[in-house]
């Protein structure tokens, strides 16, 4: 962060710039974001994304933006129409899955243990290979449907599920479930 700081302040003279948005910068993200739709809980991390990126352009040599202020209010814009673009894709991928949720399912107690075993394997993936594994074995999604809704290479999406089916298998080994 230090690096990024004393190349913000290159050709600001002896100024020290230890955070790229003022007062009245911040508010005006701020403001951009919730009329954009978003929730107030996410207001903050919205607003560290506008200064990472300002200091990520800073830093990369490149001329920082005449007005910062409309610069930033742009920024944030982008972030709201984006934070909009992932909530849809995951309201759909809901819908999918709700459609695809088959209504019988085979009893029987080994069945219940496995399947409880399972559910506790994927609770304690991480995320995003909990997310794969879904789409791929419980939607029956091809690896390149699951890389198109998700907006990631197959070749992620094929990595994520390797390293969840191997987390998986290891899990209900250990539980001596399989």
């Amino acid at each position: 962060m230090a690096v990024l700081r004393r190349r913000a302040r290159r050709g600001q003279g002896d100024a020290v710039l230890d955070d790229p948005l003022d007062a009245a910068q911040e508010r005006r993200v701020r403001a951009v974001l919730a009329l954009g739709g978003v929730p107030q809980a996410d207001l903050p991390d919205g607003v560290q994304q506008v200064r990472l990126r300002l200091l990520e352009r800073t830093a990369s040599g490149r001329q920082a933006p005449r007005d910062v202020s409309a610069w930033a209010a742009v920024v944030a814009s982008n972030l709201a129409m984006d934070w909009h673009r992932a909530r849809r894709r995951q309201d759909r991928l809901g819908e999918r899955l709700a459609a695809l949720r088959q209504t019988e399912h085979p009893s029987g107690e080994d069945t219940s243990v496995l399947s409880l075993a399972v559910a506790q394997g994927l609770d304690e993936l991480p995320d995003a290979q909990r997310q794969v594994v879904v789409l791929r074995f419980y939607a029956d999604l091809p690896v390149r449907g699951i890389a198109e809704e998700l907006g990631i290479p197959e070749g992620t999406v094929k990595s994520r599920l390797h390293t969840a089916v191997r987390a998986l298998r290891a899990r209900l080994h250990e539980d001596e479930v399989v």
